[in-house]
């Protein structure tokens, strides 16, 4: 069951990243890497809390992705 979160967050930071010509901020890169956590819970079937737990994973990888280099 963590596993395919942890994924899920990796592949949110990764999203986040594909933001080159806007300049995010930690907040943006936050917001879309929630969406993106939110979004790959719902297409593997996944219930509420399993949607919210991604979002949370989605935003904690977006909003540190520059931080240890792999949105840069």
């Amino acid at each position: 069951m963590f596993r395919p979160l942890l994924l899920a967050g990796i592949g949110a930071a990764l999203v986040a990243g594909c933001t080159q010509n806007i300049r995010p901020t930690d907040a943006d890169r936050a917001i879309i890497g929630a969406g993106t956590g939110y979004v790959v819970q719902q297409v593997r079937g996944k219930g509420g809390s399993d949607r919210l737990k991604g979002a949370a994973i989605g935003a904690v990888g977006g909003a540190l992705c520059d931080d240890v280099g792999l949105c840069q």
